[in-house]
């Protein structure tokens, strides 16, 4: 595999020339470093669509208050993002795959900046709602993209830094989210209270638009696909069916339609896998490229992908619940109280994925799992024993091993699911990793009401000083959710590969290069010889992926 952006692949799968659609400024040749350019652009759109989800929770309170919306209403606020982001996924990636990742990221990213708009003069939670139902979607088309391109651009042995910095984006986003929320919206800018937290995506994704056009090389799949309707239309069905009922099942009383409608999620979903299947037969351009799972590591990796998204829907919102219901914090205080958490996701994620797996593989996701299942259980144990009086000091010890151990997960997990992927099939894989993040995202937002609004029903406060210990005790019991939703993630990753094929990989072109630069030492050949033996080494690195 060659040192440089993959071009658009021909009908053989090959590599092609440059197309027109990727020719001029944008065009990739060898040794083309504007591919990092291209990549700072889809990593800060990643990290717009991060910022935004955890901006949002921490102004929640805030929209509540000035919108009048209720707990069903708040739930939409992010549920319903992440349900049009889920359902929306995979059909954006595969669309990727069909029309090119550069047109399909470019159009995300601007129907992304015009929903922001929306959501930020938005005049009721009904218009804020549909808004983020927007928003969800046209991310669904740029997130998708952002995978892909890495994928088709950069070869195996430079994704493993690549994947390093995606996960310090995503601890990043999860630093500069709750802290920007809670300062943009402790200002009121304006007299805008919380909606400059949307505003703010304007000029990011004006700036992305105009420089995605410019640095990013098109590439699409290497033989002609076309969409999947019926595919789109049972994944949103099934997913619709799954996720609506528990989300507004609490605050319509759990009627029997929504029980019947979850039950009936899992046969929509065993017939699209049929339909899936007669569509490969028949014209090979199925939603799902069900081969994929054919492939171990990205087989059990959107499996653990799914579980923790369910983790990271109740844990964020119900932590977010907490501080400013349970414990009456200002968003300021909240988000200042996070900080520690984001940065320990941050510094563990930037070297897990470089130093920490290619010498112990899978055990270095397990250890995360295990260790932010730690610092959950001593959260529980601080929160029952401070009670409400719990000061932010108190929370950093756990917060920064729940962040450490958080960290040690996000970046690993998506190098291994992605390791042994066929680049033709990059957006379709990419949209699958998203999807099943985000499904098991909603999914844990819905059973917020479950496991948290549903225990604060039962000790019915009936006066403003009994809310926040009712939100302060509700907050443990999801808290035990969370801890054993980890165990079972810790479980799953048995199923992975003890070490992504392209660590293994690199350590023997590494060793393969170092024996032969002794070899050349000890015959007493030149300096010069020495590097050219290295540099074939270093080709050596570069031969193309197999199919897993």
């Amino acid at each position: 595999m060659t040192d440089h952006p993959a071009q658009p692949l021909s009908p053989t799968g090959d590599t092609a020339q440059p197309s027109p659609a990727a020719s001029g400024p944008a065009a990739a040749v060898p040794g083309d470093r504007r591919r990092w350019l291209a990549l700072a652009i889809v990593m800060t759109a990643a990290f717009m669509d991060l910022v935004d989800v955890t901006i949002v929770n921490i102004a929640i309170p805030s929209i509540e208050r000035d919108l009048s919306a209720s707990f069903g209403a708040i739930q939409w606020v992010t549920a319903g993002y992440a349900l049009a982001f889920a359902a929306g996924l995979i059909t954006g990636g595969r669309l990727g795959d069909i029309y090119g990742r550069k047109r399909l990221f470019l159009v995300g990213i601007a129907g992304f900046t015009l929903a922001s708009a929306l959501c930020g003069f938005a005049a009721s939670p009904e218009m804020l709602v549909a808004s983020r139902l927007l928003q969800g979607a046209m991310a669904s088309l740029m997130v998708p993209q952002v995978l892909a391109i890495v994928h088709v651009t950069f070869p195996a042995h430079e994704r493993g830094k690549v994947f390093g910095l995606f996960g310090a984006i995503v601890g990043l986003g999860a630093v500069s989210g709750p802290l920007l929320g809670a300062l943009l919206t402790q200002w009121n800018l304006f007299g805008l209270e919380w909606r400059p937290i949307f505003l703010i995506n304007l000029p990011v994704g004006i700036a992305g638009l105009i420089l995605g056009r410019k640095f990013i090389t098109e590439s699409r799949a290497g033989k002609a696909l076309r969409l999947d309707l019926v595919g789109v239309g049972l994944v949103t069905l099934g997913l619709l069916m799954l996720i609506y009922p528990l989300t507004r099942g609490r605050e319509l009383g759990w009627p029997l339609w929504g029980h019947l409608c979850m039950l009936a999620s899992p046969l929509v979903f065993a017939a699209l896998v049929v339909y899936e299947r007669h569509k490969t037969r028949r014209d090979g351009s199925p939603l799902i490229e069900l081969s994929l799972f054919k492939v171990k590591s990205f087989a059990a990796g959107v499996t653990v992908q799914l579980t923790f998204g369910v983790v990271m829907g109740v844990f964020f919102l119900v932590w977010t619940l907490y501080m400013q219901t349970g414990l009456g914090w200002t968003p300021l205080r909240a988000g200042l109280t996070g900080v520690p958490f984001s940065i320990a996701v941050s510094v563990a994620a930037g070297i897990s994925v470089q130093k920490l797996v290619p010498r112990f593989g899978r055990k270095v996701l397990q250890t995360g799992a295990l260790t932010m299942a730690a610092g959950v259980l001593l959260y529980i144990w601080e929160a029952d024993r401070y009670g409400r009086g719990i000061e932010s000091w108190q929370m950093a010890l756990p917060l920064v091993v729940m962040g450490l151990g958080m960290g040690l997960i996000v970046a690993p997990l998506t190098d291994a699911v992605l390791s042994d992927v066929p680049r033709e099939h990059a957006g379709s894989a990419s949209g699958l990793v998203n999807t099943t993040q985000q499904m098991g995202t909603a999914l844990g937002l819905g059973l917020v009401s479950v496991v948290f609004f549903d225990a604060i029903d039962e000790a019915a406060p009936r006066s403003p000083a009994e809310v926040g210990p009712a939100f302060a005790d509700a907050f443990q019991g999801a808290m035990w959710w969370v801890a054993a939703v980890l165990g079972v993630i810790f479980l799953v990753m048995f199923a992975l590969p003890r070490r992504p094929r392209q660590h293994a990989e690199a350590e023997a072109v590494a060793t393969e290069t170092d024996t032969e630069a002794a070899t050349a030492e000890a015959s007493g050949v030149s300096e010069a010889a020495v590097a050219k033996g290295e540099a074939a080494g270093s080709a050596a690195d570069r031969t193309p992926e197999r199919v897993g």
